[in-house]
């Protein structure tokens, strides 16, 4: 089996947490780093989140590198409480130790992106889970990065203009729509994209949950734990946003983005389309426009994600958690 070289770019919350497992389960993956971001939570939650899971799952070889603590025009707008305030539920505990600070590379995340790419050109997956600030940023210092990528996965944008950070816009895109902006016109390489209302639409039954994190591992009691307490993976009808627009179900926003990487014939269904993030407007701000009428005039056309093999992404997911 031939071996998939990954980074992941993160803001790591609880979906985050769990396409990190299962990135880390697939026998033909090697994740060169994770790049963190901030998004979920601060940057120095983020940094603290990725470093538990990968001590839960045994590899804590992997480097872990902090990067951007916010995005690259204006303020950071207020962290979500969506995966509790530290991203992973508020229900772990050492949250204010200093020893991860020591277990945190000394190299900028966006260094870091740019060097490891360099190091296997035509090699690496790049796996983006949160706002697309690292991205952009690399692109800024290192022009030829997109050309030396083998290709880039997204879990963010939309495709039918329903938002869950603002009435049009997707979280990871309104938290900076200028990187996301910057990476869907420069990142020319094979681009692929899980959007929220794709993976809205391809959404789990609450009973496989249940299921997935009664297992007898640690991987299960960790994802059990982090869930427990948090309004997102609430079973009340209509809790979220998620449940008006789409009915009640288990969605793991980020993991479809790498399973798709890991695995791509758990997409059954994509189509071609040129993509522009809009910029200007108080309610389209942070839009993914698809364009499939070639009225943007551009060459580069991205993957968007339509359906899923359910069946295949559950026995992925289920497999994360049966580690170690």
């Amino acid at each position: 089996m031939t071996q998939k070289l990954m980074i992941i770019d993160t803001d790591c919350g609880i979906d985050d947490a769990q396409a990190i497992m299962l990135a880390l389960a697939a026998p033909n993956v090697k994740i060169l780093g994770i790049t963190c971001c901030f998004g979920n939570t601060d940057v120095d939650n983020v940094g603290q989140n990725v470093l538990r899971v990968l001590s839960v799952c045994q590899q804590t070889q992997i480097p872990v590198f902090r990067g951007s603590a916010g995005p690259l025009v204006g303020a950071v707008k207020p962290f979500q409480d969506h995966f509790g305030t530290d991203g992973l539920g508020d229900v772990l505990e050492d949250r204010d130790s200093d020893i991860w600070k020591k277990q945190i590379q000394a190299e900028h995340a966006v260094d870091a992106l740019i060097r490891l790419v360099n190091e296997q050109q035509g090699q690496v997956s790049l796996v983006a889970l949160g706002p697309l600030t690292n991205l952009a940023l690399a692109v800024r210092l290192d022009p030829s990065i997109p050309q030396k990528l083998k290709d880039l996965y997204i879990m963010g944008g939309n495709m039918e203009g329903k938002g869950n950070g603002t009435p049009c816009a997707e979280f990871n895109f309104i938290m900076d729509p200028e990187s996301a902006y910057i990476v869907l016109e420069e990142y020319q390489c094979s681009t692929h994209i899980a959007t929220w209302e794709f993976t809205c639409k391809n959404k789990l039954s609450w009973e496989f949950f249940d299921k997935m994190v009664n297992q007898d591992t640690a991987g299960a009691r960790f994802m059990k734990t982090v869930t427990s307490k948090c309004w997102a993976f609430s079973r009340e009808p209509g809790k979220g946003i998620k449940d008006v627009f789409f009915g009640p179900g288990f969605v793991p926003y980020d993991a479809y983005a790498v399973a798709a990487c890991v695995d791509s014939s758990v997409i059954t269904e994509k189509r071609e389309y040129a993509v522009r993030v809009v910029l200007q407007g108080d309610l389209g701000r942070g839009l993914m426009a698809l364009d499939p009428t070639d009225k943007l005039k551009k060459s580069h056309r991205v993957s968007v994600m339509k359906s899923c093999d359910l069946s295949r992404f559950s026995s992925m997911l289920m497999a994360s958690l049966q580690q170690p």
